[in-house]
C-alpha cells in the first residue's frame, strides 16, 4: 500500500493536475501509478512532465534513454522503475532481455550506449561527482558536451522518480520482472 496516497482517478486530482493527467492518459491509454502519486503536487507534475517532454526533444535516443533509466534504477533499488523501465524498454524501445539485463547494472551491450550508460552510473554512485577519466570516456564514445548534459538531466529525472517512488512507496503497476 502506497504511504501516499495514489489518486483513485482523474477527477480526484487536484484541479490543476486533471488536465496534465489527461494529457498522461491520451500519451498511454492509462495513467501509471507514479503520475497519480506525483498528481497530489500539481506543481511537481507540472515539472516532472515539463522537463521528460523536454529532454525528449533532445539528441539522446529513446534506447539510450530507457537504458539510462533501467541503470539508474538498478543503483537506486527502486522496484517501480525497474519494473516500469523493463516493460517500456522491452515493449516499446525494443530492448532485447539480455540488453535490458546489462542496463539494470550499468552498462550495455552495445558499445556506443555503454559508454552513456556506464556515465550515468558513475553519475548515480558518485552522486555527480565524476572523474575527468569518465567524462573523457563518454566524450571518447562520440557524445557531445549537449548529449553529456542530457545525460545527467536524464539521470537527475530519474533518480527524481526513484525517490518518489520509494518515499511513496508507490504500488507497482507494470508486470514485475523476474530476476535473471
Amino acid at each position: 500500500m502506497s504511504r501516499i496516497p495514489t489518486l483513485a482517478s482523474i477527477e480526484a486530482a487536484p484541479a490543476a493536475a486533471q488536465p496534465l493527467l489527461q494529457a498522461v492518459q491520451k500519451q498511454f491509454g492509462s495513467v501509471p501509478n507514479l503520475f497519480r502519486v506525483v498528481a497530489n503536487s500539481p506543481a511537481a507534475l507540472e515539472g516532472y512532465l515539463g522537463l521528460n517532454a523536454a529532454l525528449g526533444k533532445g539528441t539522446i535516443d529513446a534506447q539510450t534513454r530507457e537504458r539510462i533509466a533501467l541503470a539508474v534504477a538498478g543503483i537506486n533499488d527502486c522496484g517501480y522503475c525497474n519494473a516500469a523501465h523493463s516493460y517500456i524498454g522491452s515493449k516499446l524501445a525494443k530492448l532485447s532481455q539480455a540488453e535490458i539485463e546489462a542496463n539494470r547494472h550499468g552498462g550495455s551491450t552495445d558499445p556506443k550506449a555503454d559508454a552513456a550508460v556506464r556515465f550515468a552510473a558513475e553519475i548515480v554512485r558518485q552522486r555527480g561527482h565524476v572523474a575527468d577519466a569518465d567524462l573523457n570516456a563518454v566524450r571518447h564514445a562520440g557524445y557531445t558536451d549537449a548529449q553529456v548534459i542530457e545525460i545527467v538531466l536524464h539521470v537527475a529525472l530519474n533518480t527524481l522518480t526513484n525517490y518518489v517512488n520509494e518515499v511513496a512507496g508507490t504500488v507497482i503497476d507494470f508486470p514485475v520482472p523476474v530476476a535473471a
